[in-house]
């Protein structure tokens, strides 16, 4: 396969699964070791292309409550809007992300990037998704009436999603419905958390990489996979915020058990 191929395959698999729970960084993982992609010059500056696609996707989407919270910065900490109440849950909800990703994120690079590690954490995610949907109760439709408590552990939940094969979405989702919230508003919520989590990351693996060359073509490819990675990412999270709506996750488990499953038989052999 071209490497033109393998940047619009990979956007599309960055786009897809960036916001559905089944984990973006599992899929580009495990995208690599099956098809020996590692070998087309696509490594982690190519992610960040993609991730800033991704990110574009999802200011694009919630461009309502993005320009509604940016307006109530001036009221951040006095405010009792509706607006300036979010962003400081949203504030709350970060700083577990930036702790854990500040102490641990190298070691937690270095260490769980691999197919094993996402093979366990998909089948322990799916896991959870049955037992929430089996045992959860939900009795809020938005997040008027959570605390700074229950923006903490939403901000926990994402911190996990820093290990391939939890999934941000997914995790928050969890949280969420766990303390009694409904999958859309905790998916809403997940997602608004998730945008400053993604602006980091991006920055941090950015950073790495401004005094890196890059060979002639690549500007192109990145450009392509970012491109694709929006596209495919906006459609994911509309369709997904819509499915939300009506539909349970175990679709989504049963996938990530499934892929678990063809994992090991694939490392097994």
């Amino acid at each position: 396969m071209t490497r033109l191929l393998v940047a619009v395959a990979l956007g599309v698999v960055q786009g897809l699964t960036e916001f559905l729970p089944v984990s973006s960084s599992a899929h580009l993982i495990l995208a690599r070791a099956f098809f020996g992609w590692d070998d087309q010059g696509l490594g982690l500056a190519f992610d960040v292309a993609t991730h800033v696609g991704t990110l574009l996707a999802i200011v694009v989407y919630f461009r309502t409550d993005i320009i509604a919270l940016t307006a109530a910065l001036p009221r951040i900490i006095s405010g009792s809007d509706a607006s300036a109440r979010r962003l400081r849950l949203i504030v709350v909800g970060t700083l577990p992300v930036i702790v854990v990703g500040g102490l641990l994120a190298d070691h937690i690079e270095a260490y769980t990037r691999t197919p094993q590690v996402a093979a366990v954490a998909l089948a322990i995610g799916a896991v959870l998704f049955l037992l929430v949907e089996r045992f959860g109760t939900a009795w809020r439709a938005d997040d008027r009436g959570m605390g700074v408590g229950q923006a903490l552990l939403f901000g926990v939940a994402q911190s996990c999603a820093l290990i391939p094969g939890v999934s941000r979405s997914g995790a928050t989702i969890v949280a969420g419905m766990s303390m009694g919230f409904t999958r859309a508003a905790s998916a809403r919520f997940g997602f608004l958390l998730g945008i400053p989590a993604i602006v980091a990351a991006a920055a941090k693996e950015g950073l790495e990489f401004r005094h890196v060359g890059f060979a002639p073509g690549d500007a192109t490819l990145f450009l392509v996979g970012a491109v694709t990675a929006f596209v495919v990412g906006y459609l994911a999270v509309r369709f997904f915020m819509r499915f939300l709506g009506s539909h349970r996750l175990d679709v989504f488990a049963w996938y990530r058990l499934a892929l678990a499953a063809a994992v090991g038989v694939w490392l097994a052999t």
